[in-house]
């Protein structure tokens, strides 16, 4: 059991697919258009049920519960090389003027 006040992460479909616009790829216009929200569960719930959450910011939200305390796990990519001189570059051009 998901304690009332707990961090999750629900699932909240926006739009149906009878809801989408017509003037997107038909592959899209099958799918309900989703967002997924992260804040406080106002009662006490499992994985799975629907719930409200209040985000950080006050607003409330009513979804699927998909994850428990979700982190996050972002990068911005593997190292490139190319771009590992661009700030030493971009010094010199300036110097230059």
């Amino acid at each position: 059991m998901i304690k009332k006040g707990t961090w999750v992460e629900i699932e909240e479909v926006v739009l149906t697919p009878e809801d989408r616009a017509q003037n997107i790829p038909e592959e899209t216009r099958k799918t309900p258009l989703k967002c997924w929200i992260r804040g406080n569960c106002l009662s006490d719930c499992e994985i799975g049920d629907e719930v409200e959450v209040e985000t950080n910011v006050g607003r409330i939200s009513k979804g699927k519960v998909v994850d428990i305390e979700p982190g996050y796990y972002h990068s911005f990519g593997k190292y490139v090389g190319e771009i590992g001189y661009i700030g030493k570059q971009a010094r010199e051009i300036i110097s230059l003027n």
